[in-house]
């Protein structure tokens, strides 16, 4: 049998692990004694822990702002100052602190629409306003907003989104109120987008709210759904009373030209009647004045002049020929034209 003992097979775990734990102390014992011999080895080890540490806090205060941003320093949560663009430093962490804020990026807001329900659950009943004209209409606007000033943004209001939404509804709700139904509907939006927008700015800027309004846009303004049947059957009424105006107004444009130029032309065909009548008028009676005045100085010339004119008249209208009987010998036979015309016939 060998001599060796197997540690394992002890039962005296103090025997097992004897010869183990003397090398171990005898190590650590010879290290504390190093260490106990050489007092400035600890405080060097200190120092440089310390300096290192220091050193990264310090180092902890540069910061970087992007060309979109803004920084706002904080000195002990009260707002120091704004820097631009660039690579800054502050007192480091807890001293100061840093706010980057993104002042070019467009936000948006919309009222009346799915989105509005993220603040207040209720888009159905803020889409619906009242008109000055006592109808009912369904807006959805949406208001693109961005940021100018960071710390007005920051610190002058808890909830910018909710406060620009809950601002631009009360504005709209006060220009709907003073405007019609028809004009916001059919297409005068644009008036109501620009004074939206002037209004909800200057309500913003009471608040310092450091935002500026980029836009006011109307996605949609209809009558609510409820009677939108009836309203398009309002709408089709007005529509046809307006064809009907056009009708009649064209037809009265062609009609009274028309009339009037007919009544111009019968009162010229009067005046000229008149004129011709006058003037026959007047020569009848100075032809009667001269006959007159003739018949003053030859009675027998005049009247037999006046009987040979009378008898020309009703002769030459009748179908005989009168001859001379003393000359009856020297005449020809002479055709009837009227004769042989009435045969024909």
């Amino acid at each position: 049998m060998s001599d060796n003992n197997n540690p394992w097979d002890n039962d005296n775990e103090e025997f097992a692990w004897s010869e183990g734990s003397r090398k171990t102390k005898s190590s650590l014992s010879r290290r504390f004694k190093i260490i106990n011999n050489n007092p400035n080895n600890i405080s060097s080890y200190f120092k440089y822990g310390v300096f290192l540490i220091v050193g990264l806090w310090l180092l902890s205060g540069f910061y970087q702002v992007q060309p979109s941003e803004e920084g706002v320093v904080l000195r002990f949560g009260k707002y120091v100052y704004t820097t631009d663009a660039g690579l800054h430093y502050h007192l480091p962490t807890p001293i100061e602190e840093v706010i980057n804020v993104n002042v070019t990026q467009e936000r948006s807001i919309n009222l009346g629409s799915a989105d509005a329900r993220d603040y207040r659950n209720n888009a159905f009943t803020e889409s619906h306003m009242l008109t000055g004209d006592e109808n009912i209409v369904d807006i959805n606007l949406t208001v693109v907003w961005k940021i100018k000033d960071a710390k007005n943004y920051l610190f002058s209001m808890r909830s910018p989104d909710e406060t620009v939404s809950v601002a631009a509804q009360s504005v709209l709700r006060e220009i709907v109120g003073q405007s019609e139904m028809q004009p916001i509907i059919t297409g005068d939006r644009g008036k109501v987008e620009d004074e939206t927008k002037a209004e909800l700015q200057r309500v913003l800027d009471e608040f310092n709210a450091g935002i500026v309004i980029v836009r006011v846009k109307l996605q949609k303004a209809d009558p609510p759904r409820e009677v939108v049947d009836a309203f398009n059957e309002v709408q089709r009424a007005k529509a046809d009373m307006e064809r009907f105006k056009n009708e009649a107004e064209a037809y009265r444009n062609e009609v009274l030209p028309k009339a009037k130029g007919q009544a111009a032309q019968i009162a010229q065909d009067a005046e000229a009647y008149k004129a011709a009548t006058i003037n026959k008028a007047e020569g009848e009676a100075k032809r009667f004045a001269s006959v007159y005045a003739a018949y003053k100085d030859g009675k027998e010339v005049t009247i037999k002049k006046m009987y040979l004119d009378a008898m020309e008249d009703v002769l030459k209208k009748a179908n005989k020929v009168i001859i001379d009987p003393s000359q009856k010998g020297n005449l020809l036979p002479v055709l009837s034209l009227n004769s042989a015309n009435s045969a024909k016939e």
